[in-house]
C-alpha cells in the first residue's frame, strides 16, 4: 500500500502552521490482482467467444436461433463484465484527521435537506429522529441548518417537527454535556417503544406552507445567560402541488429548498440525508471538511459521498442489503478516478457545483445567490417578507421559463436524481471524494421483504436505462466529457439492467434444447470444455475473493450471487418493460415512494433468514416460470440422456440446471408454503 498525506494551509486565519487534515492509501496489492486477473480473464473470454462464433458459421448441425441467443447473452455479461473492470483500475481508501481543524476555525455555513412525502410509507418518528440528529452535528450552530421537505404536506409532520426541536432544546445540552455520539433518541433509547400518533381530521393533508421552527432561539430557556448555547435554524416547507404543474418528484422538492435556503441561510455545503437516514457519528460534518476546505483539492471538488449504511440488517442478509460491492470495492474503485457518484443520501455537496462548472462564473440568476455569506439575522418585520418571497420561491410557477432542473439544480432529466446529476458534474469537470470510516456516520432503514426490495430496483432500472438510451449515454456523451475509465463505471450501472436479458435467456434456451438432447456446450474432455469452465471457476473465484478478504464468509458470498440472479431476473426485467411501456405511450411517469414502515412479521421472518414474497406476485412470475421450466426439462431429460448416453456433451447443461435449482430454492420453498395455506 502507498500512503499519500495531502496537507491544507489557512490564510483566511492568517495561520502560518501547515496541517494534514487528510490521506489517502492507494491498494497496490488489490491494484496489482486485479490487473492481471482482468488480463487473465478477459483472454479466456475472447477464446469462449471465438469457439461460440466460430462454431456458429461453420455449420455445426445446431439450430442456429438457440445458439445465436446463447451467444447473445454471453456477449452481454462479457460487455458488463468490461464496464466493471474499470472499478478495479485503482481502487484506494482514504482518512481524515478532524483533530487537525483547528479550534478557531471560522467554518462556513452548512444547510441539511432531508425530503419526505408520506407519512404512511415513511414513519413520521424515523423523520423526527432525522431531523433531531442532523441538528445535533458536531458544527457551529450560528452556521448550520436544517430544511425540511414535506411534499405530502401532513399536519402531523408539522406538529411532530415543532415537538422536535421543543426536545432538541434539551437534548442537545445534554449530548453536548456527556459526549455522546449516538445522538438520535431512537439508536440511543434503543429500548424506548414509541406509541403511533392517530390519524384524525385534524391531521388532514393542506395546501402549501413554510414555517421557520426556530430563527434566533437559544438552548436554555434564560437568554441572558452568557453561557447558553444557540440553536441552529430549523424550517419546514411544503411545496404547493396542482395537477396541471410539473412535481419534479425529489429533484422538485431539493431544488425548492435549494432556493428557500438562500433567503435564510445561504451556506456554500448541503447535507442530503433520506428522511430515515439519521446521522449516526456527528462529526461527519467535519470529516468532509476534512477535504473542502483543502486549497488544492476544493477548487474542483463538488461532494464528498459516505457509504450508504442500515442499522436492521439481519446476519444473513438474504437480501444483500449491505450492497458490499458497491460500498467496499466499486467506490474505492472510481475513487480512484475522479470519484463516486451520488448515492442519494449521505453527501456534503458545494452548493456553488449545482450552478456550473469548475473554472466557470456561476450561472446563478441573482447575485444573492452567487453569494455564500453568513446565516441571516432579521427582525419580525424582515421575517415576514423573508418567508412570503421564500414562499414565491417554493410555488410550483417559479420555474417556469427557467433553466432549473436543465443547467442548474438537480437534474429532472431522470428520476434517479442524485445519480444523473452526480453524473453531470462529472461531466461538467468536477471531481468528488469517497470516504468510508470504522464508525458509520449515516445509518437507514432498508427493505426487509422482496416486495419493497424489488419495487425500488424497478424504479432504479427504468431510469437508469432511460439514461443509456438517451443522449447522455455514458458511452457517448460521458465519453467525451470525462476520462473512458470513469465513462465505463458508469456505463455499468446504467447498462446493468440488460443482465436481466442474458439470464432469462441462459434461463429458457439451455434447458429447452437439455430436454430435446441438444447440445450447447463443449464435451468434458474437450480442451474447449476447460475455456467454460475456467472463464465461470475464474468469475465465481474473483468474487469469492473479494468478499472474504473484506471479512465475509461463503454464505455471504452465496447469498449475493442469489439475491443478484433473482433481482436481475425480476426487478430488472420489470424496470426494462417498465421503460418500453413509457416510451410507447402505455404508462405514463410515475414515483414510487419506498415503504419504510417495519412490519413485525416481516421482520421476523427477514431475521431468521427467510425469504418473503408477500404482496409479489408480480415479481413471482417469471422466477416461478424459470424454476417450473428448469425442474421438468431437468427431469425429462435425464431420461433422454439414460437413453441416449451422451453424458459428455450434456454434462454443461447438466451443471447449469442443477445450479439454478440452487438458485431457485427459496422460490420453490415459497410456491410450496402458499400452496400448503391454500389447503388449509
Amino acid at each position: 500500500m502507498e500512503t499519500v498525506a495531502l496537507a491544507s494551509s489557512y490564510d483566511k486565519e492568517d495561520m502560518a502552521s501547515t496541517k494534514v487534515l487528510h490521506s489517502c492509501t492507494i491498494l497496490t496489492r488489490r491494484i496489482i490482482t486485479n490487473r492481471l486477473h482482468i488480463l487473465f480473464h478477459f483472454t479466456v473470454t475472447l477464446l469462449l467467444l471465438y469457439y461460440r462464433i466460430s462454431h456458429f458459421f461453420n455449420g455445426n448441425r445446431l439450430p442456429a436461433l438457440s445458439w445465436a441467443l446463447i451467444t447473445i447473452s454471453e456477449l452481454i455479461f462479457t460487455f458488463i463484465w468490461c464496464l466493471t473492470q474499470a472499478f478495479r483500475w485503482r481502487p484506494l481508501s482514504r482518512t481524515v484527521s478532524i483533530d487537525e481543524i483547528p479550534a478557531n476555525m471560522n467554518l462556513e455555513g452548512l444547510d441539511v435537506f432531508v425530503c419526505t412525502a408520506d407519512p404512511q410509507k415513511e414513519p413520521t418518528m424515523e423523520v423526527m429522529n432525522t431531523i433531531i440528529s442532523a441538528l445535533a452535528l458536531d458544527y457551529p450552530p450560528e452556521k448550520l441548518a436544517v430544511y425540511l421537505s414535506d411534499d405530502g404536506g401532513s399536519y402531523i409532520t408539522l406538529y411532530a417537527l415543532k415537538e422536535a426541536f421543543a426536545f432538541s432544546k434539551r437534548w442537545l445540552p445534554f449530548c453536548m454535556k456527556y459526549r455522546i455520539k449516538t445522538r438520535c433518541p431512537e439508536a440511543f433509547f434503543s429500548l424506548a417503544k414509541y406509541e403511533e400518533l392517530s390519524i384524525t381530521d385534524e391531521f388532514s393533508a393542506k395546501k402549501d406552507e413554510l414555517e421557520v421552527i426556530h430563527g434566533d432561539t437559544y438552548m436554555d430557556d434564560n437568554e441572558n445567560d452568557e453561557e447558553s448555547t444557540k440553536m441552529p435554524l430549523l424550517v419546514y416547507v411544503s411545496r404547493e402541488r396542482r395537477p396541471s404543474k410539473p412535481h419534479r418528484f425529489k429533484a422538485g422538492a431539493l431544488n425548492a429548498l435549494l432556493r428557500v435556503s438562500e433567503k435564510f441561510s445561504n451556506g456554500p455545503y448541503l447535507l442530503v440525508l433520506d428522511c430515515d437516514m439519521y446521522c449516526n457519528d456527528p462529526t461527519s460534518a467535519r470529516q468532509a471538511m476534512c477535504f473542502h476546505l483543502d486549497p488544492q483539492m476544493s477548487p474542483s471538488l463538488a461532494f464528498v459521498q459516505f457509504p450508504q449504511m442500515f442499522y436492521n440488517i439481519s446476519k444473513n442478509d438474504i437480501y444483500d442489503n449491505q450492497a458490499r460491492s458497491a460500498y467496499r470495492i466499486k467506490w474505492q474503485g472510481m475513487d480512484g478516478i475522479r470519484g463516486p457518484s451520488l448515492s442519494g443520501t449521505g453527501f456534503y455537496l458545494k452548493r456553488k457545483a449545482l450552478y456550473g462548472s469548475p473554472n466557470c462564473e456561476d450561472k446563478h440568476p441573482s447575485e444573492a445567490q452567487r453569494t455564500f455569506g453568513d446565516l441571516m439575522k432579521f427582525s419580525s418585520g424582515e421575517e415576514i417578507a423573508i418567508l412570503k418571497e421564500a414562499k414565491l420561491l417554493a410555488s410550483c410557477d417559479y420555474e417556469r421559463n427557467t433553466k432549473w432542473g436543465e443547467e442548474i439544480g438537480f437534474s429532472y432529466e431522470s428520476l434517479l436524481e442524485s445519480t444523473f446529476t452526480g453524473y453531470l458534474l462529472h461531466c461538467r469537470g468536477w471531481t468528488s471524494v469517497y470516504l468510508c470510516p470504522t464508525r458509520p456516520c449515516f445509518l437507514g432503514c432498508t427493505t426487509i421483504d422482496m416486495k419493497d426490495a424489488l419495487v425500488q430496483l424497478v424504479k432504479w432500472s427504468s431510469g437508469l436505462l432511460q439514461i443509456g438510451l438517451s443522449r447522455f449515454s455514458p458511452l457517448s456523451y460521458g465519453v467525451s466529457r470525462m476520462s473512458i475509465l470513469q465513462s465505463m463505471c458508469y456505463g455499468y450501472f446504467i447498462y446493468q439492467p440488460l443482465y436481466a436479458i442474458a439470464f432469462l435467456i441462459y434461463g429458457i434456451i439451455p434447458q429447452l434444447c437439455f430436454l430435446n438432447g441438444i447440445p450447447l456446450y463443449p464435451k468434458v474432455l474437450s480442451s474447449w470444455f476447460a475455456v467454460f469452465s475456467t472463464v465461470y471457476l475464474s468469475a465465481i473465484g474473483q468474487q469469492l475473493h473479494e468478499v472474504l478478504s473484506d471479512g465475509g464468509t461463503t454464505l455471504t458470498w452465496w447469498n449475493e450471487q442469489r439475491i443478484w440472479v433473482i433481482k436481475s431476473v425480476s426487478g430488472s426485467c420489470f424496470g426494462c418493460l417498465d421503460l418500453f411501456m413509457k416510451w410507447s405511450g402505455m404508462k405514463k411517469t410515475t414515483f414510487r415512494l419506498t415503504n419504510k414502515a417495519v412490519d413485525k412479521d416481516k421482520l421476523e421472518k427477514y431475521e431468521k433468514g427467510e425469504f418473503d414474497f408477500q404482496g409479489a406476485t408480480m415479481f413471482m412470475i417469471p422466477l416461478s416460470a424459470l424454476a417450473i421450466l428448469n425442474m421438468v426439462c431437468f427431469i425429462g431429460g435425464l431420461g433422454g440422456i439414460i437413453l441416449r448416453r451422451n453424458y459428455e456433451e450434456m454434462f454443461g447443461q447438466i451443471f447449469l440446471s442443477l445450479f439454478i435449482m440452487a438458485l431457485s430454492y427459496p422460490m420453490i420453498q415459497g410456491l410450496l408454503k402458499r400452496s400448503k395455506k391454500e389447503k388449509q
